[in-house]
């Protein structure tokens, strides 16, 4: 099948893949809303719809966090734990420890500025492979603004934009080597 779809077409389907689920499931439960014989059966699919429209809505936050994933090293989330194994550099960082993250856009590509409190800090291209569970993973800190993130990703512009920092801690001093 990968034969008979585009790979541009394909990379475009997988990238917004849960926003087409939540579309579906959002069509689906209105047909049996339309189509109901009784109020059970149409409350139902007034049910089915919402769900699809909540996972609709997480689809799209997911597709804006995609950023492809043809970059330099491997990212992976396991119970609390992020790791980068990079070709030049790489780290673990409990989530518990993390303090900041930093969106460094003057590289190419873009990378995630992890600070934690078990080392130095973790850079992590958003292309690299792996880099969707960062977001599951970012949205599980503390007061993390998902749409200040995803916005922060898609400002034009140089430099480093601070997404997220510990409640109560100041910011990091840069150190010099």
């Amino acid at each position: 099948m990968s034969g008979f779809i585009r790979p541009e077409a394909c990379a475009l389907l997988r990238r917004w893949r849960e926003a087409l689920a939540g579309a579906g499931i959002v069509a689906l439960g209105a047909l049996i809303w339309v189509v109901a014989l009784g109020w059970v059966v149409a409350g139902f699919g007034a049910i089915v719809a919402l769900g699809g429209v909540g996972l609709l809505l997480l689809g799209l936050q997911r597709g804006r966090f995609r950023s492809g994933e043809d970059g330099p090293g491997i990212v992976t989330v396991t119970e609390g734990r992020l790791m980068y194994f990079g070709p030049l550099s790489g780290g673990v960082a409990d989530l518990d420890d993390v303090t900041e993250v930093t969106l460094d856009r003057d590289g190419r590509p873009g990378h995630w500025q992890i600070a934690h409190q078990s080392g130095p800090p973790l850079h992590i291209p958003v292309t690299a492979t792996g880099t969707d569970g960062l977001f599951d993973a970012f949205a599980g800190l503390p007061g993390f603004d998902t749409e200040a993130m995803l916005r922060a990703l898609r400002a034009p512009g140089t430099g480093r934009l601070r997404v997220w920092q510990r409640p109560g801690r100041t910011p990091a001093r840069p150190r010099l080597h």
